[in-house]
């Protein structure tokens, strides 16, 4: 268990988020190798810190001065990016004399395999020889918005508040791209790869001492210390989110695991116990990691009154059964208004077709009555009488796109963010739209779900999307206000 307090761990691990100089390790004078792209990426993205290419007979790099070993440079090393041969690697990090930080190894032949087991010992044990921490090996980089450096080609240059650390290049590639598509922003992400030294668990504690995230995620396939990362989390009574996407918890998923990072899995019921002991989110998709990562960012959890009673309102009948109905299989209850709520709404005398019980349908019709703010009387009334944990506005954008004006959708979105403002605290707002996939309406969909994620709105694509983040949401919900009532 580490005996750093934040502080501490902050001094350690921020140069690696925001390095000063960079090193860059298999750039070729052709300019066609991965660390020649490395370069021009983070000079893309608005790295503005030195910039040092090594290489053992070249005088210049794209442009850039070239230095022979990681100790001939002007100026220490934060962060050197390696993808050289693998043999190559631990006698150039042996000679860094203390001037490195942090490498990282993108090359492979470690201990994913059984012949590069002793290379990968030896690759630690030439970090530490050289004064620096090893990230990896068999890895792909970082992405940290802060430090404006990336390996990923396309990825938001905001500074976010969802720190990740993820076991796998490959995945923590899709986590940034599927990630910036549905509107989440990054304090950063470190890919692990084979853990010979730095480990989730050192990561963790990171991003729960920096005051820049918020919600933590994690793609773990091993945890070489596992008590340590236990108590890290059990230590934090919850004080950030954190969701797990678990790799390798089913025996022919273990096998795939070790052929992949070298990784022993562990047995599931042993991180479902964590899970439950600790508050951590366990997830079993990429996509539901990012949604439930997107409504960590977006909401404030409630603890004092975990997430169970949702009310649907949207357009679409037969979404809302089947959303009721999954809503129900997940612990969520989405239970028709009293009466005293349903003689309020039918006063309202809303035109025939619209169902006030909860499931709300509203047919577009509706929905476009007054430019789409008649949705904040009926939203008023929802708040004020039915007091639900949770709204999710469900839009079937093909009913609205070249039928109704542009505004509408607009004030729809507008007028619940009224009525949240009159009924702090109260519930979780959540936004659906739907699509058929035609083009110009996918593209009217990227251009909606952006202004709603910057008003702080979470979107989904589908109705079960949006459930089974709100479910997520209530299990920390409900593990805080345990801990709250200290209670087990």
């Amino acid at each position: 268990m580490s005996s750093m307090n934040d502080e501490e761990v902050l001094k350690r691990f921020m140069p690696l988020f925001a390095p000063k100089a960079v090193a860059v390790i298999g750039a070729s004078t052709k300019g066609t190798a991965l660390p020649n792209v490395f370069i021009r990426r983070i000079r893309e993205f608005g790295y503005e810190g030195a910039i040092y290419p090594i290489h053992p007979t070249a005088s210049e790099i794209d442009g850039l001065p070239a230095y022979k070993s990681l100790a001939d440079t002007p100026q220490p090393i934060d962060y050197a990016y390696i993808a050289i041969a693998a043999a190559q690697i631990p006698p150039l990090l042996s000679s860094a004399h203390g001037r490195l930080r942090f490498a990282q190894v993108i090359s492979s032949g470690f201990g994913e395999v059984e012949e590069g087991r002793e290379l990968q010992d030896e690759l630690a044990e030439a970090a530490r020889a050289g004064g620096a921490r090893l990230i990896g090996p068999n890895c792909l980089g970082i992405y940290t918005p802060r430090g404006k450096v990336t390996f990923a080609e396309i990825g938001s240059r905001d500074v976010g508040t969802v720190g990740i650390v993820s076991q796998s290049g490959g995945l923590g590639t899709d986590i940034i791209r599927r990630g910036f598509a549905r509107g989440l922003k990054f304090s950063g992400l470190v890919t692990v790869g084979n853990c010979a030294d730095v480990t989730p668990s050192d990561l963790l504690e990171f991003y729960f001492a920096d005051a820049q995230t918020r919600v933590i995620g994690t793609y773990i396939e091993t945890a070489k210390d596992g008590r340590r990362l236990f108590n890290i989390l059990r230590n934090s009574a919850g004080a950030k989110p954190v969701v797990v996407l678990k790799g390798g918890r089913t025996k022919q998923g273990q096998a795939a695991a070790a052929s992949h990072t070298g990784s022993l899995a562990g047995d599931d019921r042993v991180w479902i116990a964590l899970a439950r002991q600790t508050g951590c989110v366990l997830v079993d998709t990429l996509d539901q990691f990012i949604d439930t990562l997107l409504i960590f960012q977006a909401l404030k959890a409630q603890p004092k009154h975990p997430t169970q009673g949702v009310v649907l309102f949207g357009n679409g009948g037969g979404t809302s059964v089947l959303a009721t109905d999954f809503y129900a299989r997940l612990g969520l209850d989405v239970t028709p208004f009293e009466q005293g709520t349903i003689d309020e709404l039918a006063a309202l005398k809303l035109p025939p077709g619209t169902s006030i019980t909860n499931p709300v349908d509203c047919p577009v019709g509706t929905l476009q009555q007054e430019e789409g703010r008649v949705a904040e009387k009926i939203l008023d009334i929802i708040y004020g009488s039915g007091k639900p944990d949770a709204l999710v506005m469900h839009l079937n954008l093909s009913a609205f796109v070249g039928r109704t004006k542009p505004e509408v959708l607009d004030n729809l979105v507008q007028a619940a963010l009224r009525v949240q403002e009159h009924y702090p605290g109260q519930a979780h707002f959540v936004l659906v739209l739907r699509s058929d996939g035609d083009p110009p309406l996918e593209q009217r969909k990227r251009e909606f779900r952006e202004n709603a994620v910057a008003l702080g709105v979470p979107v989904y694509d589908e109705m079960a999307n949006a459930g089974y983040a709100l479910a997520a949401l209530q299990t920390y919900e409900r593990f805080m206000n345990r801990r709250r009532l200290g209670m087990k």
